[in-house]
């Protein structure tokens, strides 16, 4: 059975919040090993801030592509169907034939980071029309007054979120935008049993 996605539980959890509602997305609850939720919070949070606390920073870009690399050969011991890949830099972005697009189409997921005030990380599950469907971890009940974002309520194991593909490649201080390119990350996650083929996925970008 799929189960309604998260929230985090502070202001600095977006991360593995983020990362585990790939997964729920991805697989029924049944499906899920328990001892991999215990590894993905063990391997975020790893930041300090300029206090020198622990965890108060969120999530570092390098604890993503190593637990997006951890994440392939956990499959292995585990036999687990799910593979991942690291994204960074230009290969960041909403656009055709882009590697983002192209795994969502298929069924995948993309957990990215991105501006909501702050460095932020989402999970991104699905294309609709000229937007994307994202789950968003941060809880807010308020309409964004931004034209081309949306919030959802009727898809609680999927997305809070539709945003216009035209504000992930905005300017930088827009909420959603996936700001410089020297900063934008992402993990791309797939259930080997679900993903679908190219030839089966369907062509937004027209």
């Amino acid at each position: 059975m799929k189960v309604p996605l998260s929230y985090q539980r502070t202001e600095y959890d977006c991360g593995p919040t983020s990362l585990l509602n790939a997964i729920s997305f991805l697989f029924a609850r049944e499906e899920i090993p328990p001892d991999l939720l215990r590894y993905v919070m063990t391997y975020t949070l790893d930041c300090y801030n300029e206090k020198g606390e622990p965890c108060k920073s969120g999530t570092s870009q390098m604890a993503m592509m190593f637990l997006s690399s951890w994440l392939n050969q956990y499959a292995k011991a585990k036999k687990l169907p799910v593979v991942s890949e690291y994204l960074s830099g230009d290969r960041v972005r909403i656009s055709q034939n882009s590697q983002i697009a192209a795994a969502l189409q298929q069924g995948g997921v993309a957990v990215v980071r991105l501006v909501y005030g702050c460095e932020h990380y989402v999970a991104l599950t699905g294309l609709s029309d000229e937007a994307v469907e994202l789950f968003d971890p941060y809880y807010r009940k308020r309409p964004f007054a931004i034209p081309g974002i949306e919030m959802l309520w009727d898809k609680p194991c999927a997305a809070n979120r539709r945003v216009a593909f035209t504000i992930f490649n905005g300017p930088a201080g827009t909420p959603y935008s996936f700001g410089p390119p020297e900063s934008r990350e992402a993990v791309l996650i797939f259930n080997e049993n679900t993903r679908k083929t190219p030839e089966t996925t369907i062509e937004y970008f027209l």
